[in-house]
């Protein structure tokens, strides 16, 4: 079968379309199809049946899919070997963090890449609810932030580098009586107002845990995703609220933290990629310093 006609099979059952393919592989939506019949009648199977207004992948199609992805990694795993060989890691790598994950690593990991000067690293941040994985295949490393690794990400194959896990904090305004303590367990907390954040987000899975634990509902008065806004809303007495450790701006600025026992509050940052994409030197290079500043911030934190 022609790898390249598998290219194709491989970006529809990631990106879901026939125009999202044609967009992405720069060619027309009707040079997409005649690929795929064209491969239909080389594997001799149905890959591809009608779905409402589009089209979706029959299970002999997911199963090829899934071969492409391995076909394509080998090839990029060879590439990769030989350029190794050739020469240093070189080249553009794209990554995608989200807000709080680019303040925490990205000034570090730029300083670290600045060593590798045939390395081109190009950033952007995302905001806004998304399933991180959505964006692999249009960035060679996406920065994720979750609960826990979302077992997902394993069953589209993509590759998971844990980077480091985050506690998570409440923040409080520093006048307020639960400011005095240390720590805080769910039941010094229950009956607070809060200031949360959009449903789904990380951190009000944490809100959840807490009802389960006190059987009380929490009063979410206001629900923001920017986290600076967050603790501008906290530290005017306005509530308190769930915060990341390593990046709550706190003293002189009206605002605490404490830690939360007892309950699992923390994040899992971790690095997503295409295992093809890992292949490529100048990618792992990247990769590689990623979770070196990680290691050193994680230690900073721990050591303050």
């Amino acid at each position: 079968m022609d790898v390249r006609r598998l290219e194709f099979l491989r970006e529809l059952s990631e990106r879901g379309t026939v125009g999202a393919v044609a967009e992405a592989m720069k060619v027309t939506p009707s040079a997409v199809s005649q690929q795929l019949k064209a491969l239909e009648r080389e594997a001799g199977y149905t890959l591809v049946e009608p779905s409402g207004r589009g089209v979706a992948l029959t299970e002999a199609g997911r199963a090829l899919a899934r071969t492409a992805t391995e076909i394509v990694t080998a090839v990029e795993r060879a590439e990769g070997r030989w350029r190794e060989y050739m020469a240093q890691p070189a080249g553009r790598v794209t990554l995608r963090t989200f807000p709080t994950g680019g303040e925490m690593l990205l000034p570090g990991l730029l300083t670290r890449m600045a060593e590798r000067p045939d390395v081109e690293l190009v950033c952007t941040d995302e905001n806004g609810t998304v399933d991180f994985a959505d964006l692999t295949p249009d960035h060679d490393v996406v920065i994720a932030d979750s609960p826990t690794t979302a077992d997902s990400w394993h069953d589209r194959n993509l590759k998971v580098v844990p980077l480091m896990n985050e506690p998570l904090d409440v923040a409080l305004p520093e006048d307020h009586p639960l400011a005095r303590k240390d720590s805080l367990s769910p039941k010094d907390v229950a009956g607070e107002t809060w200031i949360g954040v959009p449903h789904d987000y990380p951190f009000d899975s944490v809100l959840e845990r807490v009802v389960a634990i006190t059987g009380e509902p929490v009063r979410v008065a206001q629900r923001i995703a920017d986290n600076g806004i967050v603790e501008s809303l906290v530290a005017a007495g306005h509530g308190i609220a769930i915060l990341p450790r390593f990046t709550t701006r706190e003293h002189g600025n009206g605002l605490v933290t404490r830690p939360l026992v007892g309950i699992r509050a923390k994040r899992e940052i971790t690095a997503l990629l295409r295992p093809d994409r890992y292949e490529r030197p100048s990618v792992r290079a990247v990769v590689d310093a990623l979770r070196a500043e990680a290691r050193a911030v994680a230690e900073t934190h721990r050591a303050a």
